[in-house]
């Protein structure tokens, strides 16, 4: 897709700065020798619409004979996707997938009632030196949807709108905004973009959704007057009319947002849930190992090796 009006309209700049809701910095994660920062949740925000879950990976660089791996473990009541700027990832799943994640695509994994799935950067990856940077994102589902069968899709990076005007470029990952759809389906109203901007560029937010919420990869960008860094994340009021703009050396920024979900949410590893007893439940299919006829099976090809439940 083209250049979008909707992209370019007179860009407002929202009350001041407090059109800003919450800013949330990121805390340093360690995932096994891999360094992430954790957005969502955080202390005074668990979700912005039904994303739920916000790691910035990398960026990194491994020399030969190392990588990332994440051993298989398991979701429940949520959907993945892992979006890369560089490098990638492996990914198995215990529906059968094995596949490749790659920058620009969309790889979205729906656990609903359960799956198990692993990433790694293995094979002739780790024969030479390679770097790794990108973004991995949970989505709580509906509370009538937890229970749905769990699923993927993959969709590469040409099937997804791309919408340009004078100074930027948006790629629609999920859902709808600007006018335009990605195209896979998603079980509540999101919507879910990677924004490069030029020195200067004015980008408006979506309006036409309740939470709106905005993560700067790189450069940095001016909001009412005020500077955000990488590394920072801005969710706004619900209603104001905002806009942003790139700082002297351009912005990368990722912009989520949707609807609020029905009521809040449960997380416990990694579980999420409406309720206490629904992760329970997960915890005990997980602690017994029944891999062959429990809720939970490992993922075919990569089922030598297990994430543990945490405190046992």
């Amino acid at each position: 897709m083209s250049w979008n009006p909707a992209l370019d309209p007179h860009c407002p700049t929202g009350d001041g700065i407090d059109a800003i809701d919450t800013l949330i910095v990121p805390r340093a994660r360690d995932i096994g020798g891999f360094e992430v920062r954790r957005a969502l949740p955080a202390p005074r925000r668990q979700m912005v619409g039904p994303f739920i879950f916000f790691d910035q990976m990398g960026p990194a660089e491994f020399v030969t004979g190392q990588g990332l791996d994440v051993r298989p473990h398991p979701h429940i009541g949520l959907a993945t996707v892992t979006y890369l700027f560089r490098g990638a990832l492996h990914h198995r799943d215990s529906l059968g997938t094995d596949r490749w994640i790659e920058p620009g695509a969309v790889n979205w994994m729906v656990a609903g009632h359960g799956i198990t799935h692993s990433e790694r950067t293995d094979g002739a990856m780790r024969a030479q030196p390679h770097a790794l940077f990108g973004i991995q994102t949970w989505v709580a589902l509906p509370a009538g949807a937890e229970d749905d069968p769990a699923g993927f899709a993959h969709v590469g990076q040409d099937a997804l709108p791309l919408l340009e005007a004078e100074g930027k470029r948006v790629r629609l990952i999920l859902g709808e905004a600007w006018g335009a759809r990605a195209p896979v389906d998603t079980p509540s109203e999101m919507f879910y973009a990677d924004a490069e901007l030029a020195p200067g560029a004015g980008l408006p937010l979506p309006d036409n959704h309740e939470d709106r919420g905005v993560y700067v990869v790189s450069g940095s960008v001016r909001i009412a007057g005020q500077d955000f860094e990488a590394g920072q994340m801005m969710v706004f009021r619900p209603g104001d009319r905002v806009s942003l703009h790139a700082g002297a050396k351009g912005a990368r920024v990722m912009l989520l947002g949707g609807a609020t979900l029905e009521g809040p949410r449960y997380i416990w590893w990694n579980f999420v849930a409406s309720s206490k007893e629904r992760i329970d439940a997960a915890k005990e299919a997980w602690r017994a190992g029944d891999w062959a006829h429990g809720r939970f099976q490992l993922p075919p090809g990569d089922d030598a090796e297990f994430i543990p439940l945490p405190g046992r």
